[in-house]
């Protein structure tokens, strides 16, 4: 059982109201084996493959809407499309990678300068908790026994100082992985809109199909993409599905209409 599944249950069992179902989802020994299995590799770039996904295929569709609202053709729709595709994905993945780095590096700075000040000065280190925690609401007592307690050990010392007074947690993903994951998800899921036209490559498509396949499903696509960032969310799934629909479908509106608008420009 999944962290997610337990919070999950937790969630519809406190809705409910049903006592018996949130002292399941509190079980020690169940929530003992979600920890166990929390944090795997997939889970970890969820967020990336997600929005990566959404991202490739709302530029995509836009991209053949446009062209589509042209009247260009399947073959400049091919051209631009998959043009547009490879580049952004490589755009978005190299971004991606560099401010997860970017960001490791200024953790990593951040984290020596504590180590560095708590070895060399401890006291002030530990009055700095210490007014963190009583800022927090804590009594005098409990803050000298938290510090107490944390102070104990130089890692979770140092630990403490991240997120208690800079509010930074270590990102355990690799850069490497995340512009991996946001590539190989745009990538994927920009192809949707064009499938329809790598097909008429092989197989002959009647005039006027191809368009309204595409716009079905990339319809298709964004809701489901959309559903999936329940995942990342929590939120309702049908509610975020619509979203990415609508948002989508606006995008892809205002590039047909752009592209009806000029297609005297490209000879149409």
């Amino acid at each position: 059982m999944s962290i997610s599944k337990r919070l999950d249950d937790a969630r519809k069992a406190y809705a409910k109201g049903d006592q018996s179902a949130s002292a399941q989802a509190h079980d020690p020994k169940r929530i003992a084996a979600s920890m166990e299995r929390h944090g795997g590799a997939s889970s970890k770039y969820l967020g990336e493959m997600v929005y990566g996904g959404l991202d490739g295929i709302i530029t995509t569709f836009a991209v053949v809407s446009g062209v589509a609202g042209a009247e260009l053709g399947a073959n400049i729709i091919l051209i631009l499309g998959l043009a547009n595709l490879f580049a952004d994905g490589f755009s978005m993945a190299t971004g991606a990678f560099l401010s997860a780095r970017s960001e490791k590096e200024y953790y990593q700075r951040e984290r020596q300068r504590e180590a560095w000040e708590v070895a060399h000065f401890p006291d002030g280190e530990r009055a700095e908790l210490f007014e963190l925690y009583r800022g927090q609401g804590y009594s005098e007592d409990d803050a000298h026994k938290l510090v107490e307690i944390k102070s104990r050990d130089p890692e979770l010392w140092v630990n403490a100082m991240m997120i208690e007074e800079l509010g930074m947690l270590r990102d355990e993903r690799n850069p490497l992985y995340n512009a991996l994951a946001t590539l190989v998800a745009f990538v994927v899921a920009g192809a949707v809109p064009m499938l329809i036209y790598l097909l008429g490559l092989v197989v002959p498509i009647p005039a006027g199909v191809a368009f309204p396949v595409s716009l079905g499903l990339s319809g298709l696509a964004l809701f489901g993409l959309g559903a999936a960032k329940v995942l990342v969310t929590e939120r309702n799934p049908w509610r975020g599905g619509l979203e990415m629909l609508i948002v989508g479908g606006l995008a892809a509106g205002v590039a047909y209409v752009v592209g009806a608008l000029l297609k005297g420009l490209g000879g149409g």
